[in-house]
Parts: structure tokens; C-alpha cells; sequence
């Protein structure tokens, strides 16, 4: 059957409307964060958002994992404004994630920029913006600062936790290590490791900040300037590995910005004219620190490279739906097989399914009907059919350690 790729669509209904971005303290002095890298932080505040309600048995929750460079901000809009939250199209009313009956949760990343602790955060130990002296953080560490956030909403359970890309990654990494908080996991577009490709990109876009010359050691913010041009170089770098070269093929072709060719070295190419829009565009949401401080989150994430990774989850197994798109060169579906084959390795339930999609690796952003339709079912089966114990499968083995399938 030749490839169909499925077509984007509109959202269903009016979206969840006006919403408002909160703040909760998850760390203090008495109940400090102790981070994988073995420092801690005696103070973490979290920004986050909520849509829908909390049912009495709080057996509804579902929490959303926002990607390198999102937020809080997952639907709906901030008063005065019209630009909807980053997954908009996937909740509300009667969307797939639906507002109607499940009681969503987002929350902006530790190291980020938008409202939760980060190295431009004020460290108040000395009163001074963090810095380059913000401590090194990981993905667990992400995943305990949501546990301490769902603690605070009075949450102990998740009906599932649901991420895109670098959400995604977070969603496999709360699931092993604390499967007893949710039910199911969604893992969109998302990799249980990176290749040397995949590092060889962040690597040139972190170059492109710290080689900046306004990027002063780290210590911009207390030199009143930002490294932007490095910034927006890592941007724009960043998205061309989001798209696809049919997406780009599409969209721009090889059409020029102003109707007909000036032959030169600047802005010619409609393709070079969104790119510089994309890279100035950023500055104007996100920080160079964060940038480099979460791109090497992902840099070191494997968690199927330690013995025992599935331990945990086996002996409370989770629901999986791993999803990935055709064209996504980002994170290909190669990506999401080894993390199928992984926890088929390990016995656990897991559902895969690729997407035909032009889009690349953007396609997790967008509303198209068999990936949302894939998102909704799977929520809505009852939790009751997830199993005592895993299944014993065949093992396997694709190049790297995973001793508890491997050994069988």
C-alpha cells in the first residue's frame, strides 16, 4: 500500500480558555531537593498549570512532560493574550487528553526559564543569580520535582504520564523508577538515548553560546547583556533537525523571500528568512543557560544503560504507548523500537505504533487524527487491564547493557 502521511487538522471545540500559570514551592531549607550529581538545592519553585478537575477519588490525573524548550504553558491562553498553550491542540473539552475527564497537570522543567528554578534563578545562599554555579541536573531529577509538585496538588497517583520528545524521556524515566505513581505512560517521539548525531547538534549549539563574546564566562546576567547571536545560532540549528526535508520541501521550497533573487550573502532563500525568524523569536522566551543546561540533561540520558533498569517497573508493571513518526530524522523510529524492544524485553505492555507523517520530528506538536486518536484510546481503557507482574518474553539485545534482559 503506497504511504498515505496524514494530514494536520483543526483542534475540536474552544479549548480549555483563559488560564493562569501558579507557582509552588517543592524545596525548602528542611526538605531540600538532593539531585542525582549529589548536590542539592534548599530552594526549588516550580511554575505549572492545571485544566479540568480534580475528581474526589483523585483517580484522574494526568501529566504532561513539556519538550526542551516548552513550558507550563501547555493550553489554552493567558489573559490578554491570544497565542494558546504549546500542546493546546491535543487538550481540552473533548480533545484526546480531554479536560472533560481527566484533570491535567504541566509544569515548567528545573534549569528552565519560565517560572521554575534555574541558573537564572537567585541563589539564596548568596544573592546572586545562579549561573554557571547552578548545579548539574538530570532526568530523575526532573521526575523528582514532579513528584514533589503532585505531593502539593494531593496527588499519589497518575492515570498516566504523557510526553513529546524530551517529555517523553521524562515520561520513560518516571515509569522506571517510580512506577508505583502512575498507571500509564505516553512517549511520544522520544529516544531512550541519544546517538552521537543527536549530541553532535547540541554540541554545536551550546559552541554557539558559550563562544559568544557577551556570553562572559557564564555570568552575562550580572554584565547586563546575552549572549543572543549564539543563542539564536543554536535555534536555528536546533530546528532544522525538527522538520523534515519533506516539510521544508513544502513549505519553502526553494522560493525566495522577496519575489525574485538578491544575490548576495544575506537573507535571500524564504528557508533562511524562517530560520532567522525562529532564532530571534527564541530570545525572546528562553535563556542561554537553560539552553545548555537541559540540552545536556538529554546528552547523558540512558536509562537502560544500568543494570536492573527494569526492575522496579516489572515488579509493577506500567501500560505503554510509544509512538513515533516516519520522517522524524531527530529522533527516528529506530529510536522508539529500542525502547519497545526494551521493555518487550522485559515482559512489559507495550503498544507501538508509527505514524505516517511529512513533519518530522515537529509532527509530536501537531494535531493529526491517527496519532491523536492512538493517544485518546489508550486513555481511556479502564487501568484494569494492566498486569500483576510482566510477561516473560523472548530476550534481546541491541548493542548495549540491560542486564535483566540480556541475562535471561
Amino acid at each position: 500500500m503506497p504511504r498515505q502521511p496524514a494530514s494536520r487538522t483543526e483542534p475540536v471545540g474552544p479549548g480549555v480558555g483563559v488560564v493562569e500559570t501558579r507557582y509552588a514551592t517543592v524545596a525548602d531549607p528542611d526538605h531540600p531537593l538532593q539531585l542525582v550529581s549529589g548536590d542539592h538545592l534548599d530552594h526549588v519553585e516550580v511554575a505549572y498549570e492545571t485544566y479540568g478537575t480534580l475528581s474526589p477519588a483523585r483517580d484522574n490525573a494526568v501529566y504532561i512532560c513539556h519538550a526542551l524548550t516548552g513550558d507550563a504553558h501547555a493550553a489554552g491562553t493567558h489573559e490578554g493574550e491570544t497565542r494558546p498553550g504549546w500542546w493546546d491542540n491535543i487538550i481540552g473539552p473533548g480533545r484526546a487528553i480531554d479536560t472533560d475527564r481527566w484533570f491535567v497537570v504541566s509544569s515548567n522543567l528545573l534549569g528552565g526559564c519560565s517560572g521554575t528554578t534555574g541558573p537564572t534563578s537567585v541563589n539564596p545562599a548568596t544573592g546572586q543569580v545562579w549561573g554557571t554555579a547552578f548545579p548539574q541536573i538530570d532526568m530523575h531529577d526532573f521526575v523528582e520535582v514532579h513528584l514533589r509538585l503532585a505531593a502539593h496538588l494531593g496527588i499519589e497517583h497518575f492515570h498516566a504520564v504523557v510526553g513529546g520528545s524530551m517529555g517523553g524521556m521524562q515520561a520513560l524515566d518516571w515509569s522506571l523508577t517510580h512506577p508505583d505513581t502512575l498507571d500509564n505512560a505516553v512517549i511520544v517521539a522520544a529516544s531512550s538515548r541519544l546517538t552521537a548525531q543527536n549530541i553532535a547538534f547540541s554540541a554545536v549549539g551550546r559552541e554557539a553560546i558559550v563562544r559568544d563574546r557577551d556570553f562572559a564566562d557564564g555570568h552575562y546576567l550580572d554584565a547586563d547583556r546575552r549572549p543572543d547571536t549564539g543563542l539564536s545560532i543554536a535555534r536555528m540549528l536546533a530546528h532544522i533537525t525538527y522538520l523534515s526535508e519533506d516539510a521544508f520541501a513544502e513549505k519553502f521550497g526553494r522560493a525566495h523571500q522577496y519575489g525574485q533573487t538578491r544575490r548576495g550573502f544575506g537573507v535571500d532563500f524564504a528557508v533562511e528568512s524562517y530560520l532567522d525568524h525562529q532564532g530571534e523569536t527564541f530570545l525572546t522566551r528562553f535563556d542561554p543557560l537553560s539552553y545548555i543546561y537541559l540540552t545536556r540533561v538529554m546528552d547523558y540520558f540512558d536509562p537502560f544503560g544500568v543494570t536492573g533498569a527494569t526492575d522496579l517497573v516489572v515488579a509493577d508493571p506500567v501500560n505503554y504507548l510509544v509512538v513515533c513518526f516516519d520522517t522524524d530524522w531527530r529522533f527516528s523510529p529506530a529510536h522508539s523500537r529500542r525502547i519497545v524492544r526494551h521493555l518487550e524485553g522485559a515482559g512489559l505492555p507495550a503498544s507501538f505504533f508509527t505514524i505516517a507523517s511529512s513533519w518530522g520530528h515537529d509532527s509530536f506538536l501537531m494535531k493529526l487524527d491517527p496519532y491523536h486518536d492512538l493517544v485518546r484510546a489508550f486513555l481511556e481503557v479502564p487501568a484494569a487491564r494492566r498486569t500483576d507482574r510482566a510477561s516473560r518474553r523472548a530476550p534481546h539485545y541491541d548493542g548495549h547493557i540491560c542486564t535483566r534482559e540480556v541475562d535471561r
